[in-house]
């Protein structure tokens, strides 16, 4: 265990797309994610109250995350470093780190999601679950899966869900619907089951992207919310 203590004017907590982009901001970069902001994915939609056209880009989190990380000095992320504990301290916050690691700050930014430990430690409740569920995958064609870069979105019968194609050889989809229970489904080959099973009548070639998803690269998991006006 160590004890050291360290000092830093600003401290975000969290390493995810919130954080990565807010230290991002912070060191005044500009950034365009997943080779320089070339189109991957869009679905056409014109608002016809305003006439205005708008655009959905598809991006894999792991590469945007790496884009992001990529272009921040070297040392900015600390790995290995979970907080445990936040403590006052004047005007400086003290982070107390699992490997018994002290860094006093000024200025603290939680980024942790909902499960934050800044949200308990401003006293803020736990983030509340929804009654909706999602099931997201991730489909992979060696040979290209020609359907193009639009946005194909489906509902009905309670269940919405759609696929958006990420590049010529992968494509993403979601299948969502609101359940009054909560889903603690973990095995991937019932997850996939299900919702093939509430598909509907779809084209093969749009039925062949789940079908052929992995189990590797589906999660399900039930949305959870925090109230924005909680932080007024």
């Amino acid at each position: 265990m160590s004890n050291m203590e360290m000092t830093a004017d600003i401290v975000i907590v969290g390493a995810g797309i919130a954080g990565l982009a807010t230290a991002l901001a912070l060191h005044r970069l500009v950034s365009y994610a997943a080779e320089a902001g070339v189109k991957t994915a869009e679905v056409e939609y014109v608002d016809k109250s305003t006439g205005v056209e708008h655009e959905v880009r598809c991006l894999r989190r792991k590469l945007l995350a790496e884009t992001l990380s990529n272009e921040l000095p070297s040392g900015t992320i600390r790995f290995s470093s979970q907080l445990v504990s936040i403590e006052e301290s004047g005007h400086l916050k003290l982070l107390h780190l699992a490997n018994g690691t002290t860094i006093k700050t000024k200025v603290l930014i939680g980024c942790d999601g909902v499960n934050s430990e800044v949200a308990k430690w401003l006293g803020f409740k736990k983030g509340a679950f929804d009654t909706r569920c999602a099931i997201r995958g991730y489909a992979v064609y060696e040979e290209g899966h020609g359907l193009g870069d639009k946005f194909f979105n489906f509902f009905g019968e309670g269940f919405r869900y759609g696929v958006v194609p990420c590049d010529d050889n992968s494509i993403y989809w979601f299948f969502s619907w609101s359940s009054a229970t909560r889903v603690k489904e973990e095995n991937p080959l019932k997850m996939k089951e299900f919702v093939l099973s509430k598909l509907g009548k779809l084209p093969d070639n749009i039925k062949d992207v789940f079908r052929r998803t992995k189990g590797d690269d589906l999660v399900c998991s039930q949305l959870r919310y925090r109230a924005p006006w909680e932080i007024l």
